[in-house]
């Protein structure tokens, strides 16, 4: 038996009922659904990933909630993801996708104390990239809207906001590096390092990029296709830096590693520079680096969201909060200045992937799904 709430009535239904009813009573939700799957492991996110449009919707279990995706997140480890390397014993073909934004349009009785159809929820659950996704009603986040700015705190702004808690050891007057500061995580990182009252550098790769780093307080932008970073480095900062945000790896990283101050600390939350190889990593310089950190007392951690989730709620609830009350810039790229323009469709979801490894985006990159024609709700 399956316990099923939809459009504010509740009803104790088998399965096959249950998609009748879905079909036909809540005339708002279709039998099928396009969705993004893996059907091939691959670092090459075209060949890994395939769009299937005549997927059955899925059903909301006691405890679930369906929700109609109206904005979904693009990151760096889809693919990582899509490659296989998160989980080496992944069967395919498997779902992709790590974060949506959209409403409930369906929910399991348990679920429907907490929330009701019609709501704005955000989520963190594999299987984002399709039209409609089964939610834990436990992993799901009441929002008040759906706008695309709330998505980019779920694995973005929770990965900085934690990670710089936990390992960065942030207190007033410290100098922290962020790489790849203008992205979807950078912004974050620079701006929580901002508001600890550190002195804040950050790398990005255009004129505009430092424009914008500048608005959320950065101290010092530094383009990298204008100026040589590991040079600025050692003649602006010649005691070195106490953090390191650290998410490019290959070149980047070396450069980052020689920055270090005296017990300077080094965050790791990805090397986005070698994900496309074969290997996923791009080569640096470990032959040397147990040396450099015995000189400088200095140290190196990574940081993986997944192994801080009992953080997670009080993470999202802080950021929330500091949103809401206009503390904090959530940029997100939509696509506008690319090359084919906005990001919409799930067929886009292969554009705006192939837009973040050509590094052009300003703050997190998301991609709209638009209702449906025919949708009611």
């Amino acid at each position: 038996m399956m316990r099923l709430a939809l459009a504010g009535a509740r009803a104790i239904v088998d399965m096959s009922y249950a998609r009748h009813f879905l079909d036909f009573q809540g005339s708002a939700i279709p039998r099928a659904m396009q969705k993004l799957v893996v059907t091939r492991l691959s670092p090459n996110f075209r060949e890994a990933v395939t769009l299937r449009r005549d997927c059955p919707v899925p059903l909301p279990g006691d405890g679930d909630l369906l929700v109609r995706n109206r904005f979904v997140g693009i990151n760096a480890s889809d693919i990582n993801y899509s490659a296989g390397r998160y989980d080496p014993s992944v069967k395919i073909p498997f779902d992709v996708g790590f974060e949506g934004v959209g409403e409930v349009v369906a929910l399991g009785l348990s679920a429907s104390a907490k929330y009701s159809v019609g709501q704005a929820v955000a989520y963190m659950a594999p299987g984002s990239f399709a039209e409609y996704t089964v939610v834990p009603a436990r992993m799901a986040i009441p929002v008040p809207s759906v706008k695309p700015e709330y998505l980019t705190l779920l694995v973005s702004g929770t990965t900085a906001y934690i990670s710089l808690k936990e390992l960065g050891g942030l207190s007033e007057g410290r100098k922290v590096l962020v790489t790849a500061a203008a992205g979807g995580t950078g912004q974050f990182a620079v701006q929580l390092a901002k508001k600890a009252k550190c002195h804040v550098i950050g790398t990005c790769s255009s004129d505009e990029k430092a424009a914008f780093l500048k608005s959320l307080g950065c101290d010092r932008p530094i383009n990298y296709n204008a100026e040589q970073v590991g040079a600025i480095l050692q003649q602006e900062y010649p005691r070195g830096v106490d953090v390191v945000y650290e998410s490019v790896g290959g070149a980047m990283f070396d450069v980052a590693v020689k920055a270090l101050a005296i017990k300077g600390r080094l965050i790791v939350i990805g090397f986005l520079s070698g994900y496309q190889t074969p290997t996923g990593l791009l080569p640096v310089k470990a032959e040397t680096l147990p040396a450099t950190l015995l000189k400088k007392s200095a140290s190196i951690q990574g940081f993986f969201l997944n192994h801080y989730l009992p953080e997670y709620q009080a993470a999202m609830d802080h950021l929330l909060k500091m949103y809401s009350g206009g503390e904090l810039v959530c940029e997100v790229d939509l696509g506008h200045l690319s090359a084919e323009g906005r990001f919409i469709g799930l067929e886009s979801v292969f554009r705006a992937v192939d837009y973040m490894y050509t590094r052009k985006n300003t703050g997190k990159i998301v991609v709209e799904l638009p209702h449906s024609v025919n949708s009611k709700l």
